[in-house]
């Protein structure tokens, strides 16, 4: 019995939008997603005395710093709880946002060796570094119990709401970071852009001082960048104070948007990434 060799033949083409395929394709590489999650933690940490206590240290000096001016020099109103609680609060989904962003503007051009040698899912590259702010994350999040506990505040089953919240910010965080990481491919330029952005990005998002101070007339340009209800959505649920629900709806539709605008933009340019980078 002869054996059709086409049937041994697999095809790889480019497509132009994602399809349940491709999340397939994405589960078979899973191994590859994980290694290079593994690959850029031992690449951070390499060669440094404090290792991964870097992912604590980070949002925690922050808070110290921003507790001192913004806390006791300026006096910026805190809803009432204690302003290092309050800010940290605020600074664990920021930082993780922050670094998962300015991550991918750099992870289609720092994994242009593995982009011309192999084919794999392309979207792994920015879902790869969505991990790795996500591992630092958590790292930090157990900080946030230690202050917590110092300012004897009650850590409740409430807070369980945090892993929905998680969810919604690593998709926004991923569909951003796809974008940017995309549009650093042909515009080299964006590299560049994204850091100052993000910059001022901090300051249009409720980190540092809460939501209840912005006025109602510009409560919905607010509402209109995600991280504003993302962040004070993870502080009412760590706080244990009322969730904004109308706003966090608001940020999860947004979010939404940036994450299926991102993944689509970046899977309609992926196909010529090898040529590009």
């Amino acid at each position: 019995m002869k054996k059709n060799l086409k049937d041994d033949i697999i095809v790889i083409q480019p497509v132009r939008i994602p399809s349940w395929q491709d999340i397939r394709e994405i589960f078979h590489y899973r191994e590859l997603g994980f290694f290079l999650v593994w690959r850029d933690l031992k690449l951070r940490y390499r060669q440094t005395v404090l290792g991964v206590s870097w992912a604590i240290l980070q949002p925690f000096l922050q808070m110290v710093v921003l507790a001192i001016f913004f806390g006791r020099l300026i006096k910026v109103p805190s809803d009432g709880v204690p302003y290092p609680v309050f800010v940290y609060a605020g600074l664990l989904p920021w930082t993780f946002f922050a670094n998962a962003v300015n991550a991918c503007n750099y992870a289609v051009i720092n994994n242009a060796g593995l982009i011309r040698k192999i084919y794999f899912p392309r979207l792994l590259i920015p879902l790869s570094a969505v991990g790795t702010g996500l591992v630092d994350f958590l790292l930090a999040f157990l900080m946030l119990i230690v202050i917590m506990l110092f300012y004897h505040m009650p850590v409740t089953l409430g807070m369980l709401w945090l892993i929905p919240l998680t969810i919604l910010l690593s998709l926004t965080g991923l569909g951003i970071g796809a974008l940017l990481s995309a549009l650093a491919v042909a515009y080299r330029d964006v590299r560049h852009i994204v850091p100052f952005l993000v910059q001022l990005w901090f300051f249009v998002t409720p980190v540092i001082y809460p939501a209840t101070i912005i006025s109602d007339r510009f409560k919905p340009l607010l509402n209109l960048n995600p991280m504003a209800g993302i962040v004070s959505g993870f502080r009412a649920v760590v706080l244990n104070q009322t969730i904004d629900f109308a706003g966090l709806y608001q940020a999860g539709a947004m979010g939404l948007l940036f994450c299926l605008a991102g993944v689509l933009y970046f899977s309609r340019k992926a196909r010529d990434f090898a040529d590009v980078v």
